[in-house]
């Protein structure tokens, strides 16, 4: 099977993969010269696994996370999920299907008033950079907020607001001996970090190093790598944590499986407070890269 660009004669994408262990006859990306991928698209169909499949499909060497990780780095509920089962701290949450709020709204807001207590966050489970998410102080807000994460998802996660939030942002780099960077400590210019406030306000900067203690420092380096193996992550990530503000209590809000690369962007300036200038970072993640993809093809893929 070969996957044809039009116009033009170019074959972009060759799919014929052989059953063997890096034969010569391998598929790969051709008349492009390409020698590996790096995948800088947000949101679905960009960090949710599927372009990743293709790549895997192709059997061509990409930057950063698999279908796997990259798939359940994207979906908040599955995350939180497999983040509980190895122990790692999460905010209080529910799921809520689509079809459940469309079918019985008035229901499921009252069975969400009764379990959590006012604020909370309202998320559509599958977005990225904070897309229809918004923060309900009371029911009216929680039922707004439910419609609008509905318009974007199938699920809907509600989760409780951590008192006083401090909201920090930690690097990963690496595929099975991961480092981590410095944290950074992300000060919005509106209430919460949305939309707005991550690409349309001045008023939102960054600290880094994040003013944090060695302890707390280390907690959160050791919970990004922990979040890091827990779904599976290679290449890079960022993780984000809520820290409670009186208490200094610790919890993992999501992985990004592929974070924002601007030289601008936190995931880079986090590396270079750590050490590591943006042109390296670059030629680490393709090393990676490489890497990875050179192991995968050791493997055998058939017993014949």
């Amino acid at each position: 099977m070969h996957f044809v660009a039009r116009p033009g004669s170019d074959t972009v994408l060759a799919l014929d993969r052989p059953s063997g262990a890096g034969g010569a006859d391998a598929a790969a990306v051709t008349s492009l010269g390409l020698d590996v991928i790096f995948p800088v698209l947000h949101g679905p169909h960009g960090e949710d696994g599927t372009v990743q499949g293709l790549f895997e499909l192709a059997n061509v060497p990409y930057v950063g996370a698999g279908v796997l990780a990259s798939a359940v780095g994207m979906d908040k509920a599955v995350m939180k999920l497999v983040f509980a089962a190895r122990g790692l701290p999460v905010p209080e949450h529910a799921v809520v299907r689509r079809r459940d709020w469309l079918a019985r709204p008035a229901a499921v807001v009252d069975d969400l008033a009764a379990r959590f207590a006012f604020p909370v966050f309202v998320k559509p489970a599958n977005l990225g950079s904070s897309v229809g998410i918004s923060k309900a102080r009371d029911r009216a807000e929680l039922e707004a907020g439910l419609a609008l994460a509905a318009e974007f998802d199938r699920k809907i996660v509600v989760e409780a607001a951590v008192p006083a939030a401090r909201e920090i942002e930690c690097a990963v780099l690496g595929n099975d001996a991961p480092e981590v960077s410095v944290p950074g400590e992300v000060i919005p210019g509106r209430e919460f970090y949305d939309y707005e406030a991550k690409y349309l306000d001045a008023g939102s900067r960054t600290v880094i190093p994040a003013p944090l203690s060695p302890e707390v420092t280390r907690e959160i380096q050791r919970l990004s790598l922990e979040a890091f193996a827990a779904v599976d992550a290679a290449g890079m990530a960022r993780v984000d944590f809520l820290v409670e503000a009186e208490t200094l209590r610790v919890f993992v809000s999501e992985i990004n499986t592929i974070p924002g690369f601007t030289t601008i962007s936190m995931y880079p300036k986090l590396w270079e407070a750590s050490g590591l200038s943006y042109p390296a970072l670059l030629d680490r993640l393709i090393a990676l890269a490489l890497e990875r993809h050179a192991e995968k093809q050791a493997l055998r893929t058939s017993l014949v």
